[in-house]
């Protein structure tokens, strides 16, 4: 019983793995559009009031985009690029801003 449970509980941390991987590299792709204003590596530009992004946790960059998406958080630079995204963009685009 105990091996089982080892053999699942390892199953699932390689399979996490996997989907996030897949997510960071799903996140990447769909970084291109952030670079103009946030900079290659999320550091930010303040010639255009980007705010430095690279160092942040995944659950607080997937928070922002949701609330910039639903008008919690205001700022018209950012909506045209994030209102055609869906829920998953907002989460690989977490995964892998994260790794920055």
């Amino acid at each position: 019983m105990k091996l089982t449970a080892l053999a699942l509980i390892t199953l699932g941390i390689f399979s996490m793995n996997s989907v996030q991987a897949q997510s960071a590299a799903n996140g990447k792709t769909l970084y291109n559009r952030c670079v103009s204003c946030h900079g290659e590596n999320g550091e930010g530009k303040k010639s255009m009031k980007a705010p430095r992004i690279a160092g942040q946790y995944d659950w607080y960059i997937y928070s922002s985009l949701v609330q910039f998406k639903t008008g919690e958080r205001k700022n018209p630079d950012m909506l045209p690029f994030i209102k055609n995204l869906k829920d998953s963009d907002f989460k690989d685009l977490a995964a892998y801003i994260s790794t920055l």
